[in-house]
């Protein structure tokens, strides 16, 4: 028997190959998963799942398919509704990604996707770690510099291969450089 939450709403989970299982499962507009017999509340079991990279999961074995559902997708899928065929990605909007409440969920295209992202607290504070690092770089701020002033020079005479072969570093960091993606700040 599960308890009730005041204002949750339970729904069937359809997939291919559901009718092929024992039990059914259901999710619920809180973020809840749950397998049952005949009801959801008189007979349901609630279930954890997995968590895979970060998101919570439900593996089930089904025959001829994948077994894993990822439950975020399936709950916006069943609670949210799509106002574009852009938006193809669900974003947790507080960043936490085992909350998955319908209400903290949102359809998004790919570029919304990657700003929310980038606006995360891990990467804010990831990039806040690397801005500072000083140990294990294999460029000094000085090389950086130089690097910068040959890049956007109009008459520069290396290429980006031989740029690299000179300070012993891969071309894509080199890249990376240019782009503003690494050392920024210099």
């Amino acid at each position: 028997m599960i308890k009730k939450i005041p204002g949750e709403t339970w729904k069937p989970l359809v997939f291919p190959g559901w009718k092929q299982l024992r039990k059914k499962y259901a999710l619920s507009s809180s973020g809840r998963v749950a397998s049952y017999y005949d009801d959801v509340h008189a007979d349901g079991k609630l279930l954890n799942g997995s968590v895979t990279t970060g998101y919570k999961t439900l593996n089930l074995h089904r025959p001829g398919n994948n077994g894993t559902l990822y439950l975020h997708r399936e709950i916006a899928r069943m609670f949210i509704k799509k106002d574009s065929p852009k938006k193809k990605y669900v974003i947790h909007l507080n960043h936490h990604k085992t909350d998955n409440a319908s209400k903290n969920l949102k359809w998004v295209s790919l570029e919304e996707m990657i700003r929310h992202q980038q606006s995360s607290p891990a990467k804010r504070a990831y990039k806040k770690v690397q801005a500072t690092r000083s140990v294990g770089l294999k460029l000094t701020a000085t090389q950086v510099k130089s690097i910068k002033k040959t890049l956007s020079s109009h008459n520069r005479q290396l290429t980006i291969k031989k740029l690299a072969d000179k300070y012993g570093v891969s071309e894509m960091t080199l890249y990376r450089i240019k782009s503003g993606e690494n050392w920024s700040r210099v």
